[in-house]
């Protein structure tokens, strides 16, 4: 699991209870699958999570961060073993996004505070910060091993790499949520072979762009 510096926790005063924040970022995703973004309080999480309303407050502004946090976690649980090949590598990491985009508390907290980032530039660069940033470790790490496996070729021009790292990025996780949650069609074993096949036949291209 990667990690992350919440920018407001380096405010002074009692040490941050990690039991307390896994608590409130529960509550969080509870209470927004229970309410809907514009019934949610910060007011009904504490309750829920049994903590000070200031506890809250403390941690994050608003409850646009607070819900960005609380699904950020989920998105930390995707992981990416060495399976052997860039194909089955990626097949794994597709099927589990698609698993982690089909629970409740991960649908509705992701579509809402992307629907509320539209028009609150930065909600969407704590988006960016908390959690595509930060998934972008598995494209890293996916290329690399590719590289070593003779897959792809080795590293040219450091600037393409990371194009070609955003670019991996925006089409997987593009493709995944269009067919889950815009489409609501399946993200089935057939339909990521698929996706995977075409992606591994693409980077060969890309690669040889340099």
């Amino acid at each position: 699991m990667c990690s992350r510096t919440n920018p407001r926790s380096s405010r002074t005063g009692r040490p941050r209870s990690p039991e307390a924040d896994t608590a409130i970022l529960k509550a969080t995703r509870a209470a927004l699958v229970e309410l809907g973004w514009s019934k949610l309080t910060m007011g009904d999480v504490a309750g829920r999570a049994g903590v000070a309303k200031t506890t809250l407050y403390r941690r994050w502004a608003n409850k646009s961060e607070l819900v960005v946090d609380a699904v950020a976690v989920l998105f930390d649980e995707l992981e990416l073993p060495d399976l052997g090949s860039l194909q089955a590598d990626i097949e794994h990491v597709v099927l589990q996004f698609a698993a982690l985009l089909e629970r409740p508390e991960t649908k509705t907290a992701l579509m809402a505070v992307v629907a509320e980032s539209t028009r609150d530039a930065p909600l969407r660069e704590r988006i960016r910060a908390s959690i595509v940033d930060r998934q972008k470790r598995l494209v890293l790490t996916g290329r690399r091993r590719a590289q070593e496996r003779g897959e792809l070729p080795a590293d040219r021009d450091p600037d393409a790499v990371d194009a070609t790292d955003d670019l991996i990025f925006d089409v997987i996780a593009g493709a995944v949520v269009h067919r889950a949650l815009v489409s609501a069609e399946p993200v089935d074993e057939a339909w990521v072979a698929r996706l995977s096949a075409l992606l591994v036949g693409g980077l060969g291209a890309v690669a040889a762009l340099g």
